[in-house]
């Protein structure tokens, strides 16, 4: 017998009784990605080529008819719960376990981009498809998101897990409509919040796919971002109060200049968090001097600073070491600074391990390049992790751009990010 032959027949008999093995894994179609995408941006499009679909307006509402649309068109079950979030929901073989809930949110910031929120919920919707088209069926029910105003507060999440007060429902949106207001125009229910909140263990797992918003990864020219967590915030007022006088009749060396000061301090802000080895950031983004004369020494200036990190103890840390030197620095310019901590802090939210895991093995399955790496940005994710196993995977964003008309993530990443999703739901489904 021609052992050669052989070989070669039983090989063409495996290929044609096992057709997966030899088949390259299944990707998410880039062409139908980027068509939705731009579909979608046309809700709210301005003059400057950004979007105006901001929550609770009427671009936001058409933006929303046609994700709904889309949504069932995949054959997903559709409702809007009382906080107006969109669920689509695929029954599982055991209806009963807990959901995998994943997506994001589609409003935007005034003149924003197309793809920030939005490659979020087109992937999930393509991964709905992708399982569709090939037939397979989960055991647990899947639930495909839309979170209600992203953007203005993280307001559709605070509301499935119980923290929307009802002094959030009297905030103004952008929409011109208060949060309450908005939530009703979208088909929600703002006095009714208590019955769709979910508590620990109601969910399997949440994972969010969403463009970077940095440059990170393209600038390392790395496929995906599996994120390690979404960092701590937190804010101070700091207040530096020297003595105003005349510019021209006050000797320098006689000065207590509150705006020298001010500029020592936010300079010290950046050598001090820089001195820390990791991702941590630092600024101080606003600084107001007075009384503003051009012909008066600055007596008073009010800066903002804030500290961002993984780690809730090294924010603390690095603001330690800044009140430290403020007072070195207040006794150098003959100035007072005090700091007034606002309540307006978030926590860190450390991302599951095993959804970690699990994002690493699906890109390195269909060989795209990973690195882990932290989330400077706020996302719906983090008040998800609060009550279940929670993931987020990044794709690159063009020049490290976002919340602009400049917004771009390519068609290639956009579905590298959305066949990785699916890898992802189907490992932690246990199909994988």
């Amino acid at each position: 017998m021609n052992l050669k032959r052989c070989a070669t027949a039983t090989a063409l008999i495996l290929l044609f009784l096992t057709p997966t093995l030899a088949q390259s894994p299944i990707r998410a179609d880039s062409s139908r990605m980027e068509s939705r995408i731009k579909e979608l941006a046309a809700f709210g499009k301005n003059a400057n080529g950004g979007s105006d679909r901001v929550a609770f307006s009427e671009f936001d509402k058409q933006g929303r008819e046609y994700i709904i649309g889309l949504m069932k068109n995949a054959g997903l079950e559709v409702r809007i719960d009382f906080a107006g979030n969109i669920v689509g929901r695929r029954k599982g073989e055991s209806d009963d376990l807990p959901p995998i809930v994943f997506g994001s949110h589609i409003d935007t910031v005034p003149n924003g981009g197309a793809y920030d929120g939005c490659v979020g919920v087109i992937g999930a919707i393509e991964v709905i498809e992708l399982l569709n088209a090939n037939k397979i069926e989960t055991r647990h029910p899947l639930e495909v998101v839309v979170f209600t105003d992203e953007e203005g507060g993280l307001t559709g999440s605070r509301a499935l897990i119980g923290e929307l007060g009802a002094e959030a429902l009297k905030v103004k949106s952008h929409s011109g409509r208060t949060i309450g207001e908005g939530i009703g125009f979208i088909g929600g229910d703002p006095q009714r919040l208590s019955e769709i909140v979910r508590k620990e263990g109601e969910i399997a797992a949440f994972i969010e796919l969403h463009i970077e918003q940095g440059g990170t990864l393209e600038n390392d020219s790395t496929d995906i971002g599996v994120v390690e967590g979404i960092v701590g915030i937190e804010w101070w007022e700091v207040t530096i109060e020297g003595f105003a006088n005349h510019a021209g009749t006050t000797p320098m060396k006689g000065r207590r200049d509150a705006v020298i000061a001010g500029s020592m301090f936010a300079l010290m802000v950046n050598k001090v968090v820089n001195s820390y080895g990791g991702a941590q950031v630092g600024t101080v983004g606003k600084f107001v001097a007075e009384p503003g004369a051009p012909n008066v020494i600055p007596g008073k200036v009010t800066l903002s600073l804030e500290l961002r990190d993984l780690s809730a103890e090294r924010i603390f840390r690095m603001y330690n070491a800044i009140e430290k030197r403020a007072i070195e620095i207040a006794g150098e310019t003959g100035t007072k600074i005090t700091f007034r901590h606002l309540d307006v802090s978030a926590l860190p939210a450390l991302t599951d391990e095993r959804i970690k895991s699990a994002i690493e093995a699906a890109a390195k399955e269909l060989g795209l390049s990973f690195r882990r790496m932290p989330s400077g940005a706020g996302h719906d994710a983090q008040d998800m992790a609060k009550i279940a196993p929670t993931g987020m995977i990044f794709v690159p964003s063009k020049d490290g751009i976002s919340h602009s008309p400049a917004e771009f993530t390519s068609a290639e990443d956009m579905a590298n990010g959305a066949s990785v999703l699916f890898r992802t739901v189907l490992a932690i489904d246990g199909k994988e």
